[in-house]
């Protein structure tokens, strides 16, 4: 699940020449900033060395000679055998007089001569710099921009080695060939338009964040820093990988070899590189075996770490990935961290601290749940909105849609990736459920489960297609439910999985609207203009696929087929997909955006839809929230850094 898309900040341009105009001005005096910075260094640096010279060449008239050695002064001798220690335990320091003089002279003769030696040799440097023309003086100044370019570009590609650690079993890969022949005709589909998705970045938008599928060429918002990351290449990479398209899969390894760097100048959202750039390199290594993926994974996660500088340990919304400076949206709740993003790093950064051996992500994440166990919550429900300046409640707003949703999937998938031994993951994530049932679920007059909001004491009859994921955990957290549960979890995900296929049923294009209200005698239907769009979101088809997998009821995988149809419909453009932005007109206008998640999510849940099951087992894989699967860690006895053993 994802965060509602922020608009992108406004850029400010540079000055550049103009046609024709030339780079180099005929009169001295107007030389370049460069140029007059570099003359003037060396008119400084002979100046000094002349007074330097002056004033500090030893002179035989005056030069006094200490017999006190400098070395004795300096350095004391402590507990020496031969020196001895006052019974005070007080240092001595001794003097040691009488050194052979000739000793001394020859040290400033030799001192004298390299003082002179130095001289020359700067006055002759500086002479030659110069007689040195314009352009010669240019070319030098380049050649040292580009060498402190290049050694910044080792500095940042030379991560230290990482310590070997044991594989976890890869199980289910690859294939996964369904026995049905309308299910196999099916996903054969989900592949070519996979196909389609990725070949139309690759000619329009390659290297670019996302994809204008209309205009062809690359698009970016803010949670991004506005610079080129690539975000579609490694957000689809394990997708491709799933579906065997190993071509495609090779060439975003090479693009991510050669061009992926995150030591640039850019504030991206640190919830958003976590689950879209960490998860998807980790997975493209567990499945692939490739270490350039981990090492990636584990430069852009150190560039991370300053987000978490703050009073309380609740990291900022953004950082600038290379100053390292944080800071919060401005539209959060009085300067808040948000629920959702500061909730949902545990998954990744376990598997940072398994990798590395080091214990900062593991530790910066339980003190987190730590801090979070230790507060008062408003009828046991957990506020989107956190200072972490203050450490208090922002705005009482409780969701389990944007700003909540992931914070509850990660305690219940941090539980099932630990091999059921995070007890206290899952017991926070029963607690946390048993509120939102008790406050935020309920059944509108014809008969719908829905998930409302919670608003300053009040329920909001809205819900979000981004909390339609909610149906998938309650099937995959049912198994483990306190008080013999598993049922009824299992049956409340059923009821939201129909839920959200209504707010598709319901409309024109028979894709889901971005929120659907439950009151003034309409149900599962958008009321606002701002609602109608649907911008190629997982949320339905996920639920889909997990109930599929559980209950193997025909009906998930035909109201998959249903939204895949649609989409290959309404939303396939020439140059890939678009989102859409009226789901109740039967000639919706494009939003001209192909989504790096619709190749990460969309179209892998999908897949895995009219897949067997035995393609990414649950009991070896947990999805995170960007849909990037990572194994199970079963550790058994061994402890990770930074961490108490586990109890079972």
């Amino acid at each position: 699940m994802t965060t509602p898309a922020l608009l992108p900040l406004s850029g400010r341009r540079i000055p550049t020449l103009s046609p024709g105009a030339s780079s180099f001005p005929h009169h001295r005096a107007t030389l370049r900033l460069s140029e007059k910075f570099i003359l003037l260094l060396i008119l400084s640096a002979f100046i000094t060395l002349c007074f330097g010279a002056f004033f500090f060449l030893p002179d035989n008239s005056k030069h006094k000679r200490f017999d006190l050695g400098l070395e004795d002064v300096l350095i004391p001798h402590i507990d020496s055998p031969k020196e001895g220690k006052h019974a005070s335990g007080q240092v001595v320091i001794h003097g040691q007089g009488g050194h052979d003089e000739h000793r001394h002279r020859e040290e400033e003769e030799s001192l004298r001569d390299k003082i002179r030696a130095d001289h020359e040799r700067a006055l002759q440097e500086a002479k030659e710099k110069l007689r040195k023309s314009r352009e010669e003086l240019q070319a030098e100044i380049q050649t040292e921009k580009n060498k402190v370019m290049e050694d910044l570009k080792k500095k940042e590609a030379g991560p230290k080695p990482l310590p070997p650690v044991p594989m976890p079993k890869v199980v289910g890969v690859s294939d996964g060939e369904p026995p049905e022949p309308d299910a196999k005709e099916r996903r054969d589909k989900i592949r070519e338009m996979t196909k389609h998705a990725w070949d139309s970045y690759r000619q329009y938008g390659w290297g670019h964040n996302e994809l204008k599928p209309l205009a062809k060429k690359g698009h970016s918002t803010n949670i991004f820093g506005n610079s080129q990351l690539g975000a579609t290449i490694v957000d689809a990479l394990d997708t491709l990988y799933i579906m065997g398209l190993h071509d495609e899969f090779k060439d975003g390894q090479e693009w991510i070899e050669q061009n992926l760097d995150f030591g640039v100048n850019a504030e991206v959202s640190v919830f958003e590189v976590n689950i879209r750039f960490i998860g998807g390199l980790l997975a493209a290594y567990y499945l692939s075996g490739q270490e350039v993926f981990k090492l990636k994974a584990v430069q852009l996660a150190e560039k991370l770490l300053p987000a978490f500088n703050t009073p309380t340990g609740i990291p900022w919304a953004m950082v600038n990935l290379k100053s390292g400076v944080g800071r919060n949206w401005g539209w959060a709740s009085a300067g808040s961290s948000i629920l959702a993003e500061f909730g949902t790093l545990h998954m990744e950064f376990v598997h940072l601290t398994y990798l590395t051996g080091n214990p900062a992500y593991y530790q910066k994440v339980m003190h987190i749940r730590k801090l979070l166990a230790k507060m008062d919550r408003p009828n046991g429900l957990y506020p989107n909105y956190l200072n972490p300046r203050t450490g208090r409640w922002g705005q009482h707003h409780t969701s389990v849609g944007g700003l909540g949703d992931s914070f509850y999937e990660y305690l219940l998938k941090a539980w099932l990736m630990s091999d059921k031994t995070d007890t206290e993951a899952r017991k926070t994530y029963d607690d946390a459920i048993e509120a939102i049932e008790r406050h935020l679920i309920r059944k509108s007059n014809g008969g719908l489960t829905f998930i409302g909001e919670w608003k300053n004491g009040h329920l909001e009859r809205k819900m979000g297609h981004l909390a339609c994921f909610a149906g998938g955990m309650f099937a995959l957290g049912a198994d483990g439910s306190p008080d013999d549960k598993a049922g009824h979890y299992l049956q409340l995900g059923a009821e939201i999985a129909h839920t959200c296929h209504e707010s598709y049923d319901r409309t024109v294009l028979k894709l889901g609207p971005e929120a659907f209200k439950f009151d003034s005698g309409l149900e599962a239907v958008a009321v606002r203009q701002n609602e109608k769009y649907y911008i190629l979101r997982p949320e339905v088809i996920e639920t889909y696929w997990y109930m599929w997998r559980f209950t193997h009821d025909p009906k998930y995988r035909q109201w998959g087929w249903e939204a895949a149809q649609a989409i290959d419909k309404y939303c396939r453009v020439s140059g890939g997909f678009s989102g859409v932005k009226d789901v109740y007109s039967s000639n919706p206008t494009y939003d001209d955006v192909q989504q790096s998640f619709f190749l990460a999510e969309t179209l892998k849940y999908l897949y895995l839809l009219f897949s067997s099951d035995d393609l990414m087992p649950f009991e070896s894989w947990v999805f995170n929230t960007e849909a990037h699967p990572l194994p199970v860690l079963h550790l058994g006895n061994i402890t990770l850094p930074g961490s108490e053993p586990a109890q079972r």
